[in-house]
């Protein structure tokens, strides 16, 4: 089963509203806000870290950078940084990189989400490829990741 198709699954058995945006082929947020047509700030990126000895998931507007010294603090760490590629295809197989979906606890992953992404009533991400995206209400992803949520970026 490809990452889209657990995503649905999994949206579809927790009474989840969504929508599956097939869009052209493109690697950066930016570039992913424009060929969707949607506000960058409601555009997630998905950052996969490795925090000590164990991986972790951060979730941030495309509009914003990984503030890593803060997110260090706030995870009580004493080392913090962002996975390789081929860390990110270890814990990945089924996603293209770049393109990892925003559910860390899919994954066994704990979920870090920067509380800019609240402000929105929906955010859009990723589904595994460059090509297929989600659109879902902001408020279902917090129910269903149960993440920790705090400030941990700056504006681009």
């Amino acid at each position: 089963m490809n990452t889209l198709a657990k995503i649905k699954q999994y949206l579809d058995q927790n009474n989840v509203l969504y929508k599956v945006l097939l869009h052209e082929e493109v690697y950066t947020a930016q570039q992913l806000a424009q060929a969707l047509h949607v506000p960058g700030k409601e555009l997630v990126k998905v950052v996969i870290i490795k925090a000590d000895e164990s991986y972790r998931m951060a979730v941030l507007p495309a509009t914003r950078n990984i503030d890593l010294s803060s997110l260090r603090s706030l995870m009580s760490t004493a080392s913090l940084a962002i996975a390789t590629e081929n860390e990110i295809k270890t814990l990945f197989p089924e996603s293209e990189i770049g393109a990892m979906p925003p559910f860390g606890n899919l994954a066994g992953l704990e979920t870090w989400v920067d509380e800019s992404l609240k402000a929105d009533e929906y955010i859009t991400f990723n589904a595994g490829t460059h090509y297929e995206a989600v659109r879902m209400h902001y408020t279902d992803f917090e129910r269903l990741t149960l993440p920790h949520v705090a400030s941990f970026s700056t504006r681009i």
